[in-house]
């Protein structure tokens, strides 16, 4: 049986409790398909700030390096500036490791009720460019106090960032329906978004079979909300894709079940697998998060490990456990954390992985 490394970093808030709840169902789907997961928990994060004023040691990104992934459950802590959680563990990781593509899928599972009228299917997937962009580190402040204080944050994109995410989602595009849609805000910023329209469109004109339509971010916004069954595959820049995905996985009835990949995708560095949700430091320690979101986190990291039918056995199990009616409170269930994952390993267990549709 082949062992995979895998890097656990539950890290704050919600994390200790929901990456427990995956990582129990993550290993019998592993089982069920003669594979294993070697987990190393790494105690870092906001406690570990506290104690050493880093939020990982000097020597961590070379730790992860010898990993096959990094499977993340929170970053963040209201009582610490998100400058320091955020750039002092999530986003070196990113950067690190070259995970140039944020990968988002977005559905409306069984048993999930959208606060959307209607009952239009949803599924689509969101390309967030994951390096680059808006959350550059090109920048400053000065006369920090004075009257005349002026702080200055640089968007910076490069044509080989935008044309390798560009390029990826029209991969994703292609195995789908076809449809691309570019967020952009061209008739607004003058020199980033007209530059990411032209190499987005160049990119994908090689892509045999994929169509492309540009759309501006606060119309893309509406119709998210309006016509969210329009959608199949988005790409966006780092800022534009880091709020879209979140107001999607809203649309659909929680973030709380909304997964993301942080993909090195030509695989020459580990990839890292975390929920949307962030660490919810409103319900940390009460038991109720919802674990959905780290479970098809887990199965995007089956996907990227090479393991594409443990993936679907796992995602088939919790859309089996949500329809059969076990759900969170956040969902308008009454479960708990563990009940709802072990609810996920029940289905794990009773669908044999032939079962298993591709």
């Amino acid at each position: 049986m082949s062992a995979r490394r895998i890097a656990v970093i539950a890290g704050d808030g919600i994390g200790p409790e929901v990456v427990p709840a995956a990582i129990g169902c993550l290993d019998a789907v592993a089982a069920a398909h003669g594979f294993s997961l070697d987990w190393t928990e790494l105690p870092w994060g906001s406690a570990y700030y506290r104690a050493h004023g880093r939020m990982m040691p000097l020597d961590g990104l070379d730790t992860l390096a010898g990993h096959d992934a990094v499977f993340l459950g929170a970053v963040g802590d209201p009582g610490i500036p998100d400058v320091e959680t955020l750039w002092g563990l999530l986003i070196p990781i990113r950067r690190r490791f070259d995970q140039y593509v944020n990968l988002r899928p977005v559905r409306r599972l069984p048993g999930v009720r959208s606060p959307l009228a209607g009952t239009e299917p949803i599924d689509l997937v969101i390309v967030r460019e994951n390096t680059e962009g808006e959350y550059s580190e090109v920048g400053g402040r000065v006369y920090r106090g004075r009257p005349e204080e002026l702080a200055v944050q640089e968007a910076v994109f490069t044509r080989h960032g935008v044309t390798r995410v560009a390029a990826y989602a029209a991969e994703v595009a292609a195995g789908r329906r076809g449809e691309l849609t570019s967020a952009t805000k061209s008739n607004g910023i003058v020199h980033t978004m007209p530059f990411w329209d032209e190499v987005v469109r160049d990119t994908v004109a090689g892509a045999g079979g994929v169509r492309l339509r540009s759309e501006l971010i606060d119309a893309l916004a509406a119709s998210l909300v309006l016509h969210p069954e329009r959608y199949d595959v988005i790409v966006a820049s780092n800022l534009f894709g880091d709020i879209l995905s979140d107001l999607a996985g809203a649309v659909t009835g929680s973030i709380g079940c909304a997964p993301s990949a942080n993909l090195n995708p030509p695989g020459r560095h580990p990839s890292m697998f975390e929920p949307v949700h962030g660490s919810a430091p409103d319900i940390a320690g009460q038991g109720v998060a919802n674990p959905i979101g780290q479970i098809w986190s887990g199965a995007l990291m089956f996907d990227a490990l090479g393991e594409p039918a443990a993936a679907r056995h796992l995602v088939a199990a919790f859309e089996a456990a949500l329809d059969g009616g076990v759900r969170t409170r956040d969902v308008g269930g009454t479960a708990t954390t563990t009940e709802m994952a072990d609810a996920v390993r029940a289905h794990i267990g009773a669908l044999t992985p032939s079962y298993v549709p591709e």
